[in-house]
């Protein structure tokens, strides 16, 4: 039987701290006032159950070094010292090791002020990065690291890890009851260690092991623990890159997407591993940069335990995965592409997060991020939490989210998955298996809300950003401002296109002038939205077939609609967005297992696909006419949009001057035309500027050798017309010689 001496304090007390019960632990251990033989002193008290002997050692000349007398069996200790303050100390821990000296984390008093305690209370702190989670920091001369967690309804928090044997007795956590918060400063622990939170909740025998909300970093899947990392100390190069952004009004600029899934887009030769974000970084710059896309978008990155999930099933908010590096190194991608003129836009996951046991579900034994109710709480469809927007604290955290991947890592912009089902309280569900609002309607109030002041401060603190929606119903205004009743995007998927445009050219080109409203009926709306015509990943998968296998007829009609295809996208009014593969004719549905098939451009007919994208880009890029009026109906007029029997559609496409413009004609059957006239605004000689027919591309080499003269024979309501070979299965693009 170990030697026990009476304590200051209750024995009960003793016995909560040493079987981690106790809610309170700052209140016992550490350094408080009591009254030593009649007189003020101070008793310093500290867990440690693996010592045999523990000695307080002051290391300032405040006095001599006490030695703490055992007053719990289990391993507490108290030394009871003269005077009323403690000045700085070190605590000297002998075991049947030997003697070593350590720091008391219970001697440092809260590093959280008031007025970040206030802000975070109200749910207006933006940047709650910088407070919450891992913090390496020097408190009064010694190095370490500050933890702090919000679980509001646990009765007792402690951080875990490499550190401390995993022990939770060891490092329980100073609670600030007002705020839910817990907090600690632990000396010594290092950047790159393991760490968890062991969370004892009220109603619960058992505790909970969570990974941190706000990690930075964490172990490599499927390991889960969250890692101590600096965030500081990248020096980064893109100043110029970010200042040109804030310039200007980024609607009128060309905006031509590559998403891109990190993990397949091309593997290292040598063992057939995944680049890392380093890895990618020159090598995703200079391909796209070649191909003349303006952005690159990243599938999700936000660490994820799945890795078939592409990353749609976030854990971490705040870390980026660690299959591809560490924060600095996802730090060196942006500002490699941005240094080469790339925009990097982010895909951003904030309607729903897996039910995983380290992750954000029953976080300290209650409903915290998510509802209770799974009428409301869960996504049927995918089996995920929902988030409950109409909490301060939920809010707050996914606001901070947003804004640290562009404040911290510089994105362009966010991509917000989703939408949809945020928007919409019935979102994929059966008639009693959804709950009203308070009006009694299916909106989801509290996530409009949600939305409107997402969007609303990701502009004011990041002027030139992009917010884009990801959203499949036809709510009014999503890419309108909050000042006008809308949700504040910038940009909004425009899925009416994608599913018009690819029934459409899925149809034998025999019938297509049957469902020639399918092909039309978008310049209806076209300006209803700020929208963007995307071609995703969601397009290429689950048995839908690749872009190329989409269209009918033998290999070279496949290949020449695609071709067809880019064009009339990259003329039509609207952003352009592009998944990975599709820009060469990939055969293969995408597999996030493997890389692209980068073989096929050993193949002429592939390799000219990929050539006729790059020239279409470029070209895209060089004309105003083609980006600058993307949302205003001034932009387009329709040349011929009724010759139904041939399938053969002309338009131009106009820059705010109107003297600047480019004349497009596709012709979506494999019947050539010769001599077809079509009107057009002025005289001139008319160059033509791309084919998608030349040979260079895979075609059949059909063209107007180089342009044609303007003639004056009134035509479709214009005054002069040009007469002209309309090739194959193509789009063709004019433009009056300067």
């Amino acid at each position: 039987m170990t030697d026990v001496t009476s304590s200051t304090v209750h024995p009960d007390e003793l016995l909560a701290i040493v079987q981690a019960t106790h809610g309170q632990p700052f209140q016992v251990l550490g350094p408080h006032p009591v009254e030593v033989g009649g007189q003020p002193g101070i008793a310093v008290r500290t867990f440690q159950p693996d010592a045999s002997r523990v000695w307080v050692v002051p290391v300032d000349g405040s006095g001599p070094e006490v030695e703490a007398k055992r007053v719990q069996e289990q391993g507490l200790f108290e030394a009871l010292l003269d005077g009323l303050t403690p000045g700085r100390y070190r605590l000297r821990v002998e075991t049947g090791g030997g003697a070593f000296e350590i720091e008391d984390p219970y001697r440092f008093p809260s590093n959280l002020s008031d007025f970040d305690l206030h802000l975070m209370r109200e749910g207006t702190h933006y940047r709650l990065w910088e407070q919450m989670g891992a913090h390496p920091m020097v408190v009064d001369g010694v190095p370490g690291v500050r933890f702090v967690v919000w679980a509001p309804n646990a009765r007792r928090v402690s951080v875990v890890g490499d550190f401390n044997a995993w022990d939770g007795r060891r490092h329980a956590m100073r609670h600030h009851e007002s705020n839910g918060l817990w907090e600690i400063f632990i000396p010594g622990v290092g950047i790159g260690q393991n760490y968890k939170y062991e969370i004892a909740p009220r109603a619960w025998d058992t505790v909970l092991l969570k990974a941190d909300p706000f990690a930075f970093y964490t172990e490599m899947p499927p390991k889960t623990a969250s890692r101590v990392f600096e965030l500081d100390g990248y020096e980064w190069g893109d100043a110029d890159w970010l200042a040109a952004r804030k310039q200007g009004n980024a609607l009128a600029r060309p905006i031509s997407v590559y998403e891109v899934h990190l993990g397949s887009w091309m593997h290292v030769p040598e063992g057939g591993r995944s680049l890392s974000y380093r890895d990618a970084a020159a090598r995703l710059a200079d391909y796209v940069a070649e191909m003349g896309f303006t952005h690159v978008e990243l599938l999700p990155i936000m660490e994820h335990p799945f890795y078939g999930s592409w990353g749609y099933q976030p854990v971490s908010f705040f870390a980026p995965t660690s299959r591809f590096g560490n924060p600095h190194d996802l730090m060196t991608f942006v500002d490699t592409l941005h240094r080469r003129g790339i925009g990097v836009i982010l895909d951003w996951v904030p309607a729903h997060f897996p039910a995983d046991a380290h992750g954000l579900e029953t976080f300290d034994g209650t409903c915290l991020y998510e509802h209770a109710d799974p009428r409301e709480g869960r996504h049927r469809d995918w089996d995920t939490l929902v988030f409950n927007y109409g909490r301060t604290e939920v809010w707050n955290f996914l606001l901070s989210s947003a804004l640290f991947w562009l404040d911290r890592y510089h994105f362009d912009g966010i991509r917000v998955d989703a939408v949809a089902s945020m928007l919409y309280r019935d979102y994929s569900r059966k008639d009693g298996d959804w709950i009203p609002n308070i009006y009694g309607g299916r909106e989801n109030l509290e996530a409009v809300e949600f939305l409107k002041y997402l969007n609303t401060l990701a502009h004011k603190e990041h002027p030139g950003v992009l917010t884009i929606a990801e959203e499949s119903t036809a709510w009014a205004g999503v890419s309108r401002p909050v000042y006008l009743g809308g949700l504040g995007f910038s940009l909004k998927w425009n899925m009416g296109w994608m599913h018009d445009v690819l029934q459409y050219f899925s149809k034998d080109p025999l019938f297509r002038h049957y469902h020639a409203n399918t092909l039309t009926f978008s310049m209806l709306y076209a300006y209803s939205e700020n929208f963007v015509l995307a071609f995703s990943h969601d397009e290429v998968v689950y048995g839908k077939g690749s872009l190329l296998r989409k269209m009918p007829g033998d290999d070279w009609q496949k290949m020449a609609n695609v071709r067809c295809l880019f064009g009339y996208m990259f003329t039509h009014p609207g952003k352009k967005h592009l998944f990975m593969g599709m820009e060469f004719g990939q055969w293969n549905e995408w597999n996030h297992n493997a890389q692209l098939d980068w073989y096929l451009l050993d193949n002429p007919a592939h390799k000219g696909i990929q050539t006729w994208l790059k020239d279409l880009n470029h070209v895209y890029r060089a004309e105003p006419s083609l980006y600058e009026q993307d949302f205003q109906p001034e932009g387009f007029r329709w040349i011929e949009c009724h010759d139904t029997d041939n399938s053969v559609y002309s338009f131009l496409r106009f820059a705010p001057d109107r003297a600047d413009f480019v004349v497009a004609v596709c012709n979506f059957t494999p019947v050539p035309h010769e001599g077809y006239r079509i009107g057009v605004p002025s005289d001139g000689w008319y160059q033509e500027v791309l084919n998608s027919d030349a040979a260079v591309y895979g075609g059949s080499n059909m063209g107007n050798g180089g342009g044609v003269q303007a003639e004056p024979v009134p035509w479709q309501d214009f005054s002069w017309s040009i007469r002209i070979t309309v090739p194959p299965l193509a789009t063709v693009l004019f433009k009056p010689a300067r």
